[in-house]
């Protein structure tokens, strides 16, 4: 990932809850697919419920370099 990439993501990370389920709707969207895909109501509470958690200090951020290595490390 280039740095500007990954400057974006860590600023985006740090806007409003509404804001980043905002930008992760119009990304969603931005994405080619076969077929025309719409974000359901469903996963737009639930993308904007998991950003108030965030911003409310509810949950720990773990970085996806860490996840991975886990992850790999238990696969072996």
């Amino acid at each position: 990932m280039s740095k500007t990439a990954e400057q974006l993501i860590y600023e985006v990370l740090h806007l409003p809850s509404q804001q980043r389920a905002f930008i992760a709707e119009k990304l969603l969207e931005s994405l080619d697919y076969d077929q025309d895909f719409q974000l359901s109501e469903e996963w737009k509470g639930e993308i904007k419920r998991r950003c108030k958690e965030i911003d409310d200090g509810l949950v720990e951020l773990i970085p996806a370099e860490k996840v991975l290595n886990k992850a790999f490390s238990q696969l072996g």
